[in-house]
């Protein structure tokens, strides 16, 4: 027998309105329930207002081998906070998984249904709900309420699990994580639809000459056989550091994105090989396996020496753009080493960002900040060799 949610939005609103028996101390939850590895779970639609309340979380310091989940992270909270509280109307969460360390009655929506999916749950009122996977989320929810209470009667998904003791629930823990994957870098640039800086990037992606059919929208790395000359990512890094943006959802004016897609599209004048690509003449391979200026380190540093270029030299920053044309690009040449360059191989590292940028620079004929200064003078002794 099929049934529709309905049943469940109205038992949601009779179990509001029914006040709880002082004597029973117990928790009602409407839930569909499932089975995993032979034990019974259940899902349910928490009211927010409720998370802080029923998932409690003990800060105390506690052994790492007696703790079920990991310690939170105090650092993420105002940052999933935030994104709640600003979006109010097109936030996301997912499930947050807790087991229950104590037994628990299931009672069916319809005692005639074989399947017996659908019905309420009854938890003490003493059990202890430990979070498996979701412990900043519940975090989050209660600091945001604080800020708009009026979320509390939205709902998250809870998946609740019958505790079958701390190793049971250190263990799911692990299995919950073990195959969790991060979208890449690239793929959060493509898809995130509330950042106006991944916004700009998906427009130069597309509409800059140099770009245009050579980014990978989805990958961090580029295999070295792949027509594709940048990933999405690093397209994003170089373009933030061109802007100067240094927080996330920074906004970006009109100006700024004329620049962005100015700067990218006059640079490949001055580069003799991503002319020649431009032209046909050259692949993208080609470029990554014998220059530099085909790896995200460089593409970061042309973006951070752009952004001094054009702040010193607004009005004549593209005739002065010329100068790039008396560096040389290739791998072979001993001034990447150590700074585009470590042990014959090209690196991201912040430093070699650094360092790479203060070579641009220097051909440029621009000076260089305090910290570039500092690191140029770890670099060569004195802060004065960028050539």
């Amino acid at each position: 027998m099929l049934y529709t949610w309905r049943w469940y939005v109205g038992l949601m609103s009779t179990l509001r309105q029914i006040p709880m028996p002082v004597g029973s101390f117990t928790h009602t939850l409407p839930v569909v329930r499932g089975v995993q590895s032979g034990r019974e779970y259940y899902v349910t639609m928490c009211p927010l207002k409720l998370i802080p309340k029923l998932f409690l979380f003990d800060e105390a310091p506690v052994p790492a081998e007696l703790r079920a989940q990991r310690a939170i992270n105090k650092s993420r909270i105002p940052e999933i906070t935030d994104y709640i509280v600003k979006n109010p109307k097109s936030y996301t969460l997912s499930a947050i998984t807790a087991s229950v360390d104590s037994r628990i009655r299931f009672i069916p929506f319809d005692e005639h249904d074989e399947e017996k999916h659908l019905g309420t749950i009854t938890i003490p009122m003493d059990a202890r709900l430990v979070v498996n996977d979701g412990q900043h989320r519940r975090a989050a929810i209660e600091q945001a309420l604080r800020v708009s209470p009026g979320l509390g009667h939205e709902t998250i998904p809870v998946v609740l699990f019958v505790d079958a003791g701390l190793k049971r629930s250190q263990q799911m823990f692990a299995d919950l994580n073990k195959y969790a994957v991060r979208p890449s870098a690239s793929l959060g640039v493509l898809y995130d639809q509330m950042d106006p800086l991944a916004e700009l990037v998906r427009e130069v992606a597309f509409k800059v000459p140099l770009f245009r059919d050579r980014i990978d929208k989805e990958k961090t790395t580029i295999s070295n056989r792949s027509s594709k000359l940048f990933t999405l990512s690093s397209v994003f890094q170089a373009t933030k550091s061109l802007l100067g943006k240094k927080k996330r959802k920074e906004p970006v004016s009109r100006s700024e994105s004329q620049i962005a897609l100015e700067y990218w599209t006059e640079l490949p004048a001055h580069i003799p090989e991503w002319k020649l690509l431009l032209e046909g003449k050259i692949t993208s391979s080609e470029l990554r396996t014998n220059y530099v200026h085909a790896h995200g380190v460089v593409l970061h540093a042309l973006g951070a020496a752009g952004n001094s270029l054009i702040a010193n030299h607004a009005p004549q920053w593209k005739r002065l753009l010329g100068k790039l044309e008396s560096i040389n690009w290739s791998r072979g040449n001993p001034d990447w080493n150590g700074r585009a360059m470590v042990g014959g191989r090209l690196s991201k590292a912040q430093v070699n960002v650094v360092l790479t940028t203060n070579y641009i620079k220097h051909h440029l004929e621009l000076g260089l900040s305090p910290e570039e200064e500092r690191i140029e003078t770890g670099h060569t002794g004195n802060g004065a060799d960028t050539s």
